[in-house]
C-alpha cells in the first residue's frame, strides 16, 4: 500500500490550473493531502475514475507493535513498526514516520513559511506596480518548491540558475553590489520604502530557512545535504540582489 502525505503532494509542484489528481487504487491519501487538494479545488481520483473515500483506510488506535508483516507504519530512525500512526508522529516519506519535532519536519515548516512570505512580498510589489519584482519572486517561489521536492523525495537538487545566474554568479553579484548596482551595502531602514523593507524581511526568512536546513541535515559534523544548504545560501543572495536592484532604482531614480 502506498501512502500520500501533504508534504509529498506539495513536493510534486502541481501546476496552477490543475483540475484533478489521480492515484492508484491501493493508495491511502492522508487527510492533510486531501485538504491540500480541496483548498485548491483539485478533484482527487482513485484508479479508473472512482473518487477517493475517507473510509478507504482507517486504522484504529492500537498498542504499538514491533515491525512485522501486519505493520502499516515504520519508524524512520529505529525501524520499529506500528499498526497505527501515533499522534506525536508524522510522515517523512511514504509510510515512514518521525516525531513531529524532528528537524526535517521543522525544516519543511520553514519552507512552507518561506513560500507564504514570498507571496506576501509579491503583493507589496504588485501594489507598487513593480511587475518585474513580482516575476522575480515567482521564479524564487518556484525554486523553493523545487528544494522541497528534492528534500521530500530524497533526490539531488542538481545544478540551478536564478535570475539567469548560476551559483557562482549569484554569490559574486551579492558581494559586489557597488560594481553591479552602483550602491553600497546600506544598513536597512524604513526610509528605504515598503518594498525594500519587505524584501529585506524575505531575505532574513531565507536565512532562517538555511539555518533550519543546517540543523536538519548536519550530524556529528557531517552534512548529508550540502546541495540544499548551499542552494538556500544562494537563494539568500538572490533575494538580496532583487533588494539591491529596487534600492538602486530608489536612490538613483
Amino acid at each position: 500500500m502506498e501512502i500520500l502525505s501533504e508534504y509529498e503532494l506539495r513536493a510534486k509542484c502541481l501546476p496552477l490550473g490543475t483540475e484533478e489528481y489521480r492515484v492508484s487504487g491501493d493508495t491511502f491519501v492522508m487527510p492533510g493531502a486531501k485538504e491540500y487538494l480541496r483548498e485548491r479545488g483539485i478533484k482527487l481520483v482513485v484508479g479508473e475514475g472512482c473518487e477517493c473515500k475517507d473510509e478507504k483506510f482507517n486504522p484504529m488506535p492500537q498498542t504499538a507493535i514491533k515491525s512485522g508483516g501486519d505493520d502499516k507504519y515504520v519508524d524512520y530512525e529505529t525501524g520499529k513498526g506500528y499498526s497505527y500512526k501515533p499522534e506525536n508522529m508524522t510522515h517523512i516519506r511514504g509510510n515512514l514516520l518521525v516525531s513531529k519535532t524532528h528537524p526535517r519536519i521543522a525544516f519543511r515548516g520553514k519552507l512552507d513559511s518561506l513560500e507564504a512570505k514570498i507571496m506576501e512580498t509579491q503583493i507589496v510589489a504588485q501594489e507598487m506596480d513593480r511587475g518585474d519584482v513580482v516575476n522575480d519572486l515567482e521564479e524564487i517561489y518556484g525554486f523553493v518548491r523545487t528544494v522541497l521536492s528534492a528534500e521530500v523525495n530524497e533526490k539531488p537538487l542538481g545544478e540551478f540558475k536564478l535570475l539567469g545566474m548560476d551559483s557562482g554568479r549569484l554569490r559574486y553579484a551579492s558581494h559586489h553590489v557597488h560594481e553591479e548596482f552602483g550602491i553600497g551595502h546600506y544598513v536597512p531602514s524604513y526610509t528605504m520604502g515598503k518594498l525594500c523593507v519587505a524584501l529585506n524581511a524575505l531575505r532574513t526568512a531565507v536565512r532562517e530557512t538555511e539555518l533550519s536546513a543546517a540543523q536538519a541535515f548536519t550530524k556529528e559534523n557531517v552534512t548529508d545535504r550540502v546541495d540544499i544548504i548551499e542552494a538556500l545560501n544562494r537563494l539568500s543572495s538572490c533575494v538580496y540582489i532583487v533588494y539591491c536592484r529596487v534600492l538602486s532604482g530608489e536612490l538613483h531614480g
